[in-house]
């Protein structure tokens, strides 16, 4: 059974801690997630991710329903079991990839209909197709199917979109019909348009979803346009659900995301920077295949205790990048994912304990925000 539970508001801020409750475990809010796209966070055993004490992970319904199929997935049991991990699982709806990998789409009532960024098939998406897809899946949480608009667009076309995802979220609702194992997140959508953000938080809000999702934000937009809404758009939301920022994974805006009310944020970033010899450190990004770092033979973070900071040097991990060792990749990977959801912890603890505001003023000054945050 799902449940959220409030656990302390800050004084200062709309920043608070909270707690989820669902059938594989609970989940300390606010909290970053890992996105294990096709059934792995890349690089990553599930092991290796419970030692870094993720407490949830993501499943892309979109790519898990082209490969390996729902078939395979429920023959295996589930998503849990087929993964092999045990703890809870967020699925989104699929909408976000129809509409930024597909090359072909036409946009219905109905649905979506587009063609497979694999092999060109054509495949047609309803919101009562996402919602037996993520059945079969068995995640914790499940998303709506929605139509996130691209950045920038006109005020005619985002009311548009968004009046459709309100109505595609009723029928969402309808075909789940409030599955006891499987909660169900609503997604608010209106673009930059403050009147239409507060329509779309007000008509999924009056369909009584137990947890609250705010997409289409961080799409391009600056930072300080992010939020702005956002912190508009969580005035709308119910104080006793969880609200979850789809997509964010830079320090700056978990930071900014959790000032504004927000408990749970995905992202790519932190792995795909990883792969590509990017590091998130205490003083800033560290692009670790420059050469200045061919022979320093300290800490990749000299604050971070992960076990690729007590255990191997910058020298080490410039090495292995520029031989193309598949080990680069995985201790960056533990690393950047470690920082993270270390931060997060951090965030809750000071939430806790009355001094998130000056934690966030502390990082910022060591991360070099205001500067240049590559080193």
């Amino acid at each position: 059974m799902f449940s959220f539970e409030l656990i302390k508001k800050d004084s200062r801020t709309k920043a608070r801690l909270g707690k989820i409750t669902t059938d594989h475990g609970e989940i300390q809010t606010p909290i970053f997630m890992p996105v294990g796209t096709k059934a792995t966070v890349k690089t990553m055993k599930t092991d290796e991710l419970k030692n870094l004490k993720a407490q949830i992970i993501l499943g892309n319904t979109y790519h898990l329903y082209l490969r390996p199929g729902t078939e395979v997935i429920e023959k295996a049991g589930g998503l849990h079991k087929f993964m092999n991990w045990d703890r809870p699982i967020l699925t989104d709806s699929g909408g976000f990839q129809v509409f930024s990998l597909a090359n072909i789409r036409n946009i219905v009532e109905e649905g979506v209909e587009f063609r497979s960024h694999i092999d060109g098939s054509k495949q047609f998406l309803t919101p009562e197709k996402s919602m037996e897809i993520q059945h079969v899946l068995g995640s914790d949480i499940m998303m709506c199917f929605d139509e996130c608009a691209p950045y920038p667009s006109s005020y005619d076309y985002i009311k548009n979109s968004m009046e459709r995802t309100s109505r595609w979220a009723e029928r969402c609702k309808e075909y789940h019909n409030d599955k006891e194992d499987q909660a169900l997140f609503g997604i608010v959508q209106g673009g930059m348009y403050k009147d239409l953000r507060k329509i779309s938080a007000q008509d999924l809000v009056s369909l009584d979803f137990p947890g609250y999702a705010v997409g289409g934000l961080s799409v391009g937009e600056p930072l300080d346009l992010m939020n702005e809404i956002l912190d508009y758009t969580s005035d709308y939301l119910p104080e006793n659900k969880p609200r979850y920022l789809m997509g964010v994974g830079t320090p700056d805006y978990l930071f900014e995301a959790v000032e504004r009310g927000i408990d749970m944020a995905d992202c790519v970033l932190p792995t795909r920077i990883a792969r590509n010899g990017t590091l998130m450190t205490s003083k800033g990004r560290l692009v670790i295949k420059n050469a200045r770092y061919k022979d320093d033979f300290s800490k990749p973070d000299d604050e971070c205790d992960c076990e690729v900071c007590q255990n191997y040097s910058r020298a080490y991990l410039r090495h292995l990048f520029n031989v193309d060792e598949i080990l680069g990749l995985r201790l960056a990977t533990i690393h950047n994912l470690h920082f993270l959801i270390h931060l997060m912890e951090e965030i809750r603890k000071s939430i806790a304990n009355d001094y998130f505001l000056e934690f966030k003023s502390d990082f910022y000054k060591k991360y070099g925000y205001n500067n240049s945050s590559i080193i």
